[in-house]
């Protein structure tokens, strides 16, 4: 494929519903997107840094800044027209992997459109359509967390994902499990914010959650292996699963027991197929994770989310995160949401949407 030019477009969105979680608020999110121009077709990804670095060391301006002065010059330096081939040459870029991983879904994207093939195609997906999970913000009263349950699974959600943190999670849980019965998938998300020897992470043990995800800091490994011969909850690792190597780590030390998949976050969706491949080989379950993404990256998500082996409903809020939204959000039609079979990624921002963007134009050699 013969690139002609690189843009990267920033869009300043408002959340439709704003998510609090242990370290931060967000109301907002400047969307930051790769557009790749070639001779047979266009290609459009979503960078899902978030504003800040609360999450991770990555964030928007950062990740527009690394993709304008090191990665985009690498990716010319290569054949720039081959995502596949585009990853020796990225390399050299040490970190910064959701903007690697939009850079190189965008020429994937454009790849695909050109041969008229859908990316959940080629990644392997098998399901047609998926049941949409929602995660709900931390509250500090429990009656407000039981009505923005009764909201989302009015939307269509089969999941519930809670934002926690201490003295606001094992209370609040075993009140929303009583609200919403012994049946409905449950999971809890600290975001790092408790101390091992917490006792109230033994309280959730008896909510009956699918896992509890990143109870401790992302660096404390041997505490979340600890944590994990401790209770009968399963530990769900998110921030520190960076790569293949990091996941295997962390299960090779008992610190993971299932996998919180966000392609962006590993670098891209090629390396995502590649950690669901070896976690079928390592017998560990994995679900992919949201970052607040529009309609273009939930697209891109739902591809991976499509694969044999992801034995939860993904982060796909059927309530929409953005109204008006860049794409289609792709919200449930009979509780649960279509794979996209058009070409590519089957998303393509709205050009009124546009309109009034930030956008360096014409990255060339």
């Amino acid at each position: 494929m013969r690139v002609e030019a690189i843009d990267l477009v920033t869009v300043p969105m408002h959340l439709a519903v704003p998510l609090r979680t242990a370290r931060a608020r967000r109301d907002e999110r400047d969307v930051l997107l790769v557009h790749v121009r070639a001779a047979e077709a266009d290609g459009w990804a979503e960078c899902v840094a978030e504003p800040e670095p609360t999450y991770a060391p990555e964030f928007t301006e950062a990740a527009r800044l690394v993709l304008r002065d090191h990665l985009v010059p690498r990716a010319w330096a290569g054949p720039t027209g081959d995502a596949l081939a585009l990853g020796s040459h990225l390399d050299t870029v040490r970190g910064h992997p959701m903007a690697r991983a939009a850079l190189e879904l965008a020429v994937l994207d454009a790849q695909l459109r050109a041969a008229d093939r859908s990316l959940a195609a080629w990644l392997g997906a098998t399901a047609r359509s998926v049941a949409p999970g929602a995660a709900l913000g931390l509250h500090d009263a429990v009656e407000d967390l039981l009505a923005e349950a009764d909201q989302a699974l009015a939307a269509g959600a089969a999941r519930l994902r809670v934002k926690v943190a201490p003295q606001r999670a094992a209370g609040h849980l075993e009140a929303l499990r009583a609200h919403v019965g012994p049946g409905l998938l449950l999971q809890a998300d600290a975001n790092g914010s408790f101390a091992e020897d917490d006792p109230e992470l033994d309280r959730l043990d008896g909510v009956g959650l699918v896992c509890l995800e990143q109870p401790l800091a992302p660096a404390d490994l041997l505490g979340h292996a600890r944590l994990a011969a401790r209770l009968d909850t399963p530990i769900c690792l998110d921030e520190p699963l960076t790569s293949l190597e990091a996941i295997e780590a962390a299960v090779a030390l008992g610190a993971c027991e299932v996998v919180c998949l966000k392609p962006a976050r590993v670098g891209g969706w090629i390396a995502a197929r590649a950690v669901h491949d070896r976690c079928v080989e390592l017998g560990v379950p994995l679900w992919i994770g949201g970052m607040l993404e529009t309609g273009i990256g939930r697209a891109a998500n739902l591809a991976v989310a499509a694969l044999p082996h992801v034995t939860l409903p993904p982060d796909l809020d059927p309530r929409g995160r953005f109204r008006p939204d860049l794409a289609d959000s792709r919200l449930p039609v009979g509780g649960v949401v279509a794979v996209p079979d058009g070409p590519g990624t089957g998303a393509v921002p709205d050009e009124v949407l546009l309109e009034g963007a930030d956008v360096v134009r014409g990255l060339r050699p």
